[in-house]
């Protein structure tokens, strides 16, 4: 996501906005919003507003109650629909020509996040902002274009920390391009990290923000995850019934030590 389409999903979170069509296209007998994923969709307009409408209410209410907001930026270039004139958090295939592609500065993201962090702040006082910038490549802009909008993104980033005691910044594209530094932590399509930089991330992260009663917790979880996606190599009714006892006494235990958590 670009900057601009992070806010703008932010602040209709805040207002618990109304979405309006005048965001929406028809695709393949279906209808999507410019402003959402592709995976939000409808049959009908009337549907996807009321599907929209229900998710922005949902995150109101939860950011409402949050005390860690993250904010990764991905990308510095973004799209502008020429009609409409707006900027869009998704083309949903649509032709090239319908949108500007514009690249932002440093200052304008800055200018536009003082105000959004603001806002933030009277919403939820308690929020401390983590600010992140993507390792994931956006090749199809160009080598140089993306580093770039790179470029772009940390130096906003690292304008914005230094201006707001409430926010911070988490190193992840530091991490991957210079801790890493190598081509073999990098998928197929050499743009998006694999599971190896993932998990260093991962680890790093864990170790910067969670105590250790969090760490064990996880652990945990990540165990009794492994179980419950377990895939049967052979129909055994006495190993699948271990398997269903293991899980129950993992859950079993895990919720005497965290009641709160819900399965």
């Amino acid at each position: 996501f670009n900057p601009f389409s992070i806010q703008n999903s932010l602040l209709a979170i805040i207002q618990d906005e109304r979405i309006s069509p005048i965001h929406f296209l028809q695709r393949d007998h279906r209808y999507y919003s410019y402003q959402h994923h592709s995976s939000i969709n409808a049959s009908s307009e009337v549907e996807l507003i009321k599907n929209i409408n229900k998710i922005n209410h949902e995150c109101h209410a939860f950011l409402k109650s949050c005390q860690y907001l993250f904010i990764t930026f991905g990308s510095a270039y973004y799209y502008r629909h020429k009609t409409l004139n707006r900027i869009v958090a998704n083309c949903h295939k649509q032709s090239a020509n319908t949108f500007e592609k514009q690249l932002t500065k440093p200052e304008e993201i800055v200018q536009e996040y003082q105000s959004l962090i603001k806002k933030l702040n009277a919403f939820n006082p308690v929020l401390k902002i983590i600010f992140t910038v993507s390792p994931v490549k956006h090749l199809k802009d160009g080598v140089i274009e993306n580093n770039l909008s790179k470029s772009t993104l940390l130096i906003a980033v690292h304008q914005l920390v230094s201006e707001n005691t409430d926010c911070f910044y988490f190193p992840a594209y530091e991490l991957v391009n210079d801790d890493l530094r190598d081509y073999r932590f990098y998928k197929e399509d050499l743009a998006h990290p694999n599971q190896q930089a993932i998990d260093y991330v991962w680890d790093k992260f864990s170790d910067c923000y969670f105590s250790d009663r969090t760490k064990d917790l996880n652990e945990q979880i990540y165990n009794l995850h492994l179980a419950m996606t377990h895939r049967k190599m052979q129909e055994n009714e006495l190993e699948s019934q271990k398997l269903m006892d293991f899980i129950r006494i993992q859950k079993e235990e895990i919720k005497k030590l965290y009641p709160e958590i819900e399965f």
